[in-house]
Formats: structure tokens, sequence, C-alpha cells
């Protein structure tokens, strides 16, 4: 290699800083991807309980403080400068809020989904009642 590409390359590594690392699942051809800002007011709930069954999404916190909960796992708080990703599928998203009342909460989400498939379905108030044995309680 290259003076020149070794420097480029060094370059590149210190300005990059890794947020996150993951395995998603396959990602078939054809695929769509979708790369969206959400920006919740002050105390704003966020998003009803959904899921996204075309496939995993992955995000980051732009500004403020979300209130996150995947089925499955715990309520957590996740801050600017932090990352986040849900695998899609059947697992229900009950939280993207904005855990504070005292300022905007904004992230970042990219979406992948199959083809055919809708990339966001919102989960109704029976199937959240059949499926409440799989909540996990917020740690105190």
């Amino acid at each position: 290699m290259s003076d020149q590409k070794s420097d480029q390359i060094q370059r590149l590594m210190t300005a990059m800083t890794v947020v996150q690392s993951v395995t998603p699942p396959q990602i078939p051809h054809g695929a769509e991807a979708m790369t969206a800002i959400i920006e919740w007011g002050p105390g704003d709930t966020g998003a009803p309980p959904h899921r996204h069954p075309g496939g995993p999404c992955f995000g980051y916190v732009l500004e403020g403080e979300m209130w996150f909960e995947l089925e499955g796992e715990a309520p957590r708080v996740i801050t600017a400068g932090e990352a986040f990703w849900e695998p899609g599928g059947d697992v229900i998203h009950y939280s993207d809020g904005n855990h504070r009342d005292d300022t905007p909460l904004r992230f970042l989400v990219t979406m992948l989904c199959r083809p055919g498939v809708e990339m966001f379905v919102l989960v109704d108030d029976a199937e959240l009642e059949a499926r409440k044995d799989r909540r996990v309680p917020a740690i105190s």
C-alpha cells in the first residue's frame, strides 16, 4: 500500500467513531432502507406500540433522552450520542418517547425492510393484552 493511501486510511480511522456494531439478520435482495429523523417535543410519549415486521432498525439519539422499551427487555433511557437497534420481526417496540419534559428529543433511525412487507405496523390493544407477560418491568 502506498504511503498516501496509508495516510488516508489513518486519517479516516482518526475521524471515525464507531457508536454501534451489530450483526443484523440476512438482508434479502430488493430490500428497502429508509432513514428518518424523528422529533418529539418535551414530554411527548412518542409513537404508539408498534413493530417493524420487515426487518431491523438502527438508531442514534441526536438530542435529548429517549425512553426506549422493546418486548423482552427492561425499559431504559438512551441519551444523546448513544445508539440503539431493534431486531424487527415480531418484537413489539413499546416506547420511543421523550424521557424529559423540559427539552425536545431528536433521533435518527434507519429501518430495513424485506420486499412486500410493511415497514411500520401499529399493535392493537387486544394483542398488547395477550402479550403483556412478555414485558419486562423497569429497573428501579
